[in-house]
């Protein structure tokens, strides 16, 4: 049974449409990933998944219900993550959960909450002297202590550093081994990568594909070498790059120092790179061959030109 249907979804303000004809459905237990541009109609298809925007035209069910006539019985089955939070600086952590697991006839244990969003020793920490990644997994064990069939979780890792999203995914990851659906959305194609089986583009408050990581891996067009060049080729550039082949020399990004070939057949260009690379004593310890990376493909999808700026690191 699908725990989300929306049926040509549309949202106008005034003659712009933010949402255009959005259709889709999330089956019960699925961890669906949003991902778009800026305005691309993320923020406002969720809102009205959420029931905080009553669409212009067509329709959506979460749970069965109209989200926007949902009543308390429904919102008790809903978790909600939003970007922002205003929380009681003065309170601790545990206090800051008892109160919202009031809010709920059959709350998940503080305690268990605690341990599934990795906060357990900082249980007794007043929420204004918590970290940016201790705060926002104060937001997930909120939006999680009711036990909810249906979590929304809007750009949940903002802003936190690599170290402190590794830990909320953790806590993702161990919400959705309870059968919980979950919608996220993110800018982080990695974070989408990491959490979701299913990915629902959007441009232009349009579906542009909807469709696995692996999936959209296949539809990204043609394989890549990808190599930076090392400090031996950046000491003598001029003369080492002199005589490039001709299947390379277009592919180089000076910029960057860097070789990122796509082709629909790699052979030539892959043997041209070995060998200048031996002529010249080079070392490609950072060569990588394979399929197009899910960003490249992501930007195809949503028909963003590729950047070569940052592919080797």
């Amino acid at each position: 049974m699908s725990a989300i249907v929306a049926d040509r979804l549309t949202k106008r303000f005034g003659d712009f449409a933010a949402v255009d004809g959005v259709s889709f459905e999330v089956p019960g237990g699925q961890l669906a990933a949003v991902l778009g541009p800026n305005g691309a109609g993320k923020t406002t298809t969720l809102e009205m998944l959420e029931g905080f925007l009553a669409p212009t035209s067509g329709t959506v069910r979460v749970l069965g219900t109209d989200p926007h006539r949902g009543d308390r019985r429904w919102r008790a089955r809903i978790g909600l993550v939003l970007q922002s939070t205003s929380l009681d600086a003065e309170l601790t952590v545990r206090d800051t959960l008892n109160v919202f697991a009031g809010l709920y006839p059959i709350p998940r244990p503080v305690g268990e909450v605690l341990e599934l969003v990795d906060l357990a020793d900082d249980a007794e920490t007043r929420v204004g002297a918590l970290s940016g990644g201790q705060r926002r997994r104060v937001d997930v064990a909120i939006g999680i202590i009711g036990r909810p069939d249906v979590l929304f979780l809007d750009e949940p890792t903002t802003g936190l550093d690599p170290e402190a999203r590794r830990r909320a995914w953790t806590a993702v990851e161990n919400l959705t081994t309870t059968g919980t659906t979950v919608v996220l959305t993110t800018h982080y194609i990695d974070e989408a990568d990491h959490l979701a089986n299913r990915l629902i583009l959007l441009a232009a408050g349009r579906i542009v594909a909807d469709t696995t990581p692996e999936g959209l891996r296949a539809q990204g067009g043609p394989a890549t070498i990808r190599c930076r060049l090392g400090d031996a080729a950046l000491a003598d550039l001029p003369a080492t790059l002199a005589d490039l082949p001709a299947t390379l020399a277009g592919h180089l990004d000076r910029d960057n120092h860097a070789l990122v070939v796509r082709a629909e057949d790699i052979t030539a260009p892959l043997r041209d790179l070995l060998g200048w690379a031996d002529r010249h004593h080079l070392h490609l310890a950072g060569l990588e061959v394979g399929p197009p990376s899910l960003e490249d493909a992501y930007l195809a999808a949503i028909g963003e030109p590729r950047s070569t700026e940052g592919a080797l690191s």
